[in-house]
């Protein structure tokens, strides 16, 4: 599966951004789909998860700033990022795995090349 993601770019503190990531998948629709995010020297950190149907979870670092979407004929999932902090400063991923009791397990041959999000104060 090929993911590509777009939509990162600088922005100042408070500010907004939305990222995208669309997938070659032919049964994108029946799988979970999350935004990953990394820093330098760090791992890969979950930021959102999206499931089949609708199901949503959050890192508590972004509750109520970002918001996970998904359009299945476009084969597309979004990220909406407000209200910016710089320690959101980080290379987003999209991926595209399972969501099942409770927990996202990624596909780790099913990475998108990443996206830099710069968040300046």
């Amino acid at each position: 599966v090929q993911l590509q993601a777009s939509g990162g770019g600088q922005v100042q503190a408070g500010g907004s951004l939305k990222l995208a990531c669309t997938a070659s998948s032919n049964a994108f629709g029946a799988y979970a789909l999350a935004w990953y995010r990394q820093t330098p020297g760090s791992q890969r950190e979950l930021v959102a998860m999206i499931s089949n149907v609708g199901t949503t979870i959050y890192t508590d670092s972004v509750k109520g700033r970002f918001t996970i979407s998904r359009e299945n004929v476009e084969k597309r999932v979004y990220l909406q990022m407000d209200s910016l902090k710089p320690e959101d400063t980080a290379v987003y991923y999209c991926n595209l795995g399972v969501y099942a009791s409770g927990d996202y397990y990624p596909n780790e041959h099913s990475w998108g090349q990443g996206t830099l999000v710069t968040v300046s104060s």
